[in-house]
């Protein structure tokens, strides 16, 4: 079963959402800024995508800018900043078993299904 971690107010998620419609694939939609994501499932995210922590922040947000920026943080420590402020994750990511994607642009997509 494929997921789409989607912010239905980010320009991104929602084309990336068109796409997967276009594709008229089957997916489940994760709305996790309204919803949060558990440890865990970040971690797992983390490891489909094989990046590091950092990676999935998103640099240009005022709560990371202002309090994070210039901190030396443990990869815990970021994901737990990911569970605590989930509007840092990147998005949209589109999850399938195995493997995940950052799906800018959204035929990244492609590469995973």
């Amino acid at each position: 079963m494929y997921k789409l971690l989607h912010n239905p107010r980010c320009r991104k998620s929602r084309e990336a959402m068109e796409f997967l419609k276009f594709k008229n694939l089957n997916f489940e939609i994760l709305l996790y800024i309204k919803d949060g994501l558990e440890t865990n499932q970040l971690k797992e995210i983390i490891d489909k995508l094989d990046v590091n922590p950092i990676d999935l922040v998103r640099k240009q947000e005022k709560i990371w800018k202002e309090n994070y920026k210039s901190k030396k943080l443990s990869n815990n420590e970021i994901i737990d900043l990911l569970h605590k402020y989930s509007n840092l994750i990147k998005r949209p990511i589109f999850i399938s078993n195995n493997k995940a994607t950052i799906a800018i642009p959204p035929e990244e997509i492609n590469k995973i299904i």
